[in-house]
């Protein structure tokens, strides 16, 4: 009783008064928010991700002098995956501090904003957004380099067997191309695998796995469509050619 009497007496003094109930849910509201907003910038990331993996080729897997892990990460720009670690960093603090936050676990908080995050991410991929946001990247944000155009490098690689590149013409033997250097190489494919939806007319964009025979000829093994988006960058920041 003596305590609570210096309780009382010390709110009385100090005139200290409960806190109104809308700062809390107030509180809670903003907390939901972060929380959500966390959740939607992790499943933008993980979007660009997916766009990136599906511009995995894992047909040519088999010819990859390394695993398709390191191919994929040589298509991916890092910033996403960042941008991946980030929201769901901010997701996991956001919900810890809810009302009842505290009853959920480090790996339960993890594995809650991933999961909702990858579900919305891959939603957002299958509607077309995730190439959409990575073509506002690559146009506006400066020294962004695209998922297009690391492919781009990785397979104007004719040292390597990967080549790419735009049909001028092409005959029963042999396709007239020219590469995204703008150097035109000749490819033999007799006996060459080539991907049913090609139809080898001048303006096709394809990519080839091969051997380099001479300075200007590459012996095609495989013939398949470039993919991809449609459009890649060649002078600079928002300068794109359509293919």
């Amino acid at each position: 009783m003596e305590n609570a009497k210096k309780i009382i007496e010390r709110i009385k003094k100090e005139q200290i008064e409960p806190t109104p109930n809308w700062i809390f849910t107030s509180r809670n509201i903003l907390l939901w928010f972060a929380f959500a907003f966390a959740l939607i910038f992790g499943a933008l990331a993980f979007s660009v991700i997916l766009l990136a993996i599906q511009q995995t080729d894992f047909n040519i897997i088999s010819h990859l002098s390394h695993s398709w892990l390191e191919f994929f990460l040589g298509l991916l720009p890092f910033i996403w995956l960042i941008f991946v670690l980030i929201s769901l960093l901010l997701a996991m603090i956001t919900l810890r501090h809810s009302e009842r936050g505290y009853k959920f676990s480090f790996y339960k908080l993890a594995t809650l904003s991933l999961l909702i995050s990858m579900a919305l991410g891959t939603l957002f991929f299958l509607t077309g957004g995730s190439d959409r946001l990575e073509r506002a990247f690559d146009l506006n944000v400066l020294n962004y380099e695209s998922i297009e155009e690391r492919k781009m490098q990785i397979w104007n690689n004719p040292d390597e067997g990967y080549l790419a590149g735009t049909i001028l013409q092409a005959n029963s033997e042999i396709i007239d191309l020219r590469d995204f250097s703008g150097n035109q190489w000749q490819i033999p494919y007799e006996g060459a695998f080539i991907a049913p939806i090609i139809m080898l007319e001048p303006g096709e964009y394809i990519k080839i796995i091969g051997k380099k025979s001479q300075a200007n000829e590459f012996q095609a093994e495989e013939i398949r469509p470039w993919g991809g988006r449609g459009s890649f960058r060649s002078n600079g920041k928002g300068r794109n050619q359509n293919r």
